[in-house]
């Protein structure tokens, strides 16, 4: 079945209310994608910025946000579809996580589900990587039950947003230097990998096979930028009618470092066939 969608996006935007006065407006005025998901959102519903609140209702979007009720200011992930949702998912049913601000599902007609995921960060050897490690253990048994169901019912599912892990050494510019931080740990590149032995698809990587990244986060310090010294940690997963619909994926890179409006650039995939 091909998505009733022609193209799926993904942005951390590293907090809605600065990006929306560094550029994320325009980029949000000019893009064809149907599905938006959103991370490092960092505002309540009441907060979003009334010019972006206005661009959406201009434009016909609908928005679905999860903010953290845990951390006021951080975390927080949305949905932007151009068609209304039928159903809205916070959480997935892990009560160290659900509150937190990191995954929201929506149903939207012909049968596909989008899911926004900011998945934690971590720091090798603390508290912080535990607490990286336990949630990406439920995490993946949502998403195994989640593809099997799909197989069984034909619907459609897609999981976009900021994953914090570098899958292979094509992911991460300085792999060599990195393989005992948190995001490019060996036991964090085979979770990563055991979730595509499963079925679903990295249609990114699948798209762009020999390449090295297409890095998708740079670090403000330094010339990072400038010289793409990057990771490739936001990802697009998809079941599999949804990667054989896809046709093309760009990292939507800003044109320089004074032009970026967050430390993340989007990822879009476009699909084929859809009415």
């Amino acid at each position: 079945m091909v998505p009733p969608v022609r193209a799926i996006a993904a942005a951390n935007v590293n907090g809605v209310r600065a990006a929306s006065v560094k550029g994320m407006l325009d980029w949000l005025a000019a893009t064809d994608a149907d599905v938006i998901c959103l991370q490092e959102v960092r505002a309540r519903p009441d907060e979003v910025p009334v010019a972006l609140r206005e661009l959406l209702d201009a434009h016909g979007w609908h928005l679905r946000m999860a903010p953290s009720e845990t951390a006021k200011g951080r975390n927080g992930v949305a949905v932007l579809s151009r068609a209304e949702p039928e159903a809205v998912r916070i959480g997935f049913g892990d009560p160290a996580s659900d509150l937190d601000g990191r995954y929201l599902e929506v149903d939207l007609p012909g049968g596909l589900t989008v899911a926004s995921l900011y998945l934690p960060k971590g720091v090798a050897g603390t508290d912080r990587q535990d607490a990286k490690d336990a949630f990406c253990k439920t995490f993946a048994d949502h998403l195994r039950t989640a593809f099997d169901r799909c197989a069984v019912t034909g619907r459609e599912m897609v999981v976009a947003g900021d994953w914090n892990i570098a899958p292979t050494e094509r992911d991460l510019r300085n792999w060599r230097n990195n393989q005992r931080n948190s995001g490019f740990l060996p036991y964090e590149r085979e979770w990563f990998a055991a979730l595509l032995a499963h079925g679903w698809s990295d249609v990114v990587r699948d798209l762009h096979p020999d390449t090295d990244g297409p890095y998708t986060w740079w670090t403000y310090r330094g010339r990072a930028f400038d010289n793409d010294v990057g990771w490739r940690i936001d990802h697009v997963l998809t079941t599999p009618g949804v990667a054989a619909a896809a046709t093309g994926a760009v990292v939507q890179r800003a044109a320089s470092h004074d032009a970026r409006w967050s430390d993340h650039a989007p990822v879009l995939v476009r699909l084929g066939g859809a009415g």
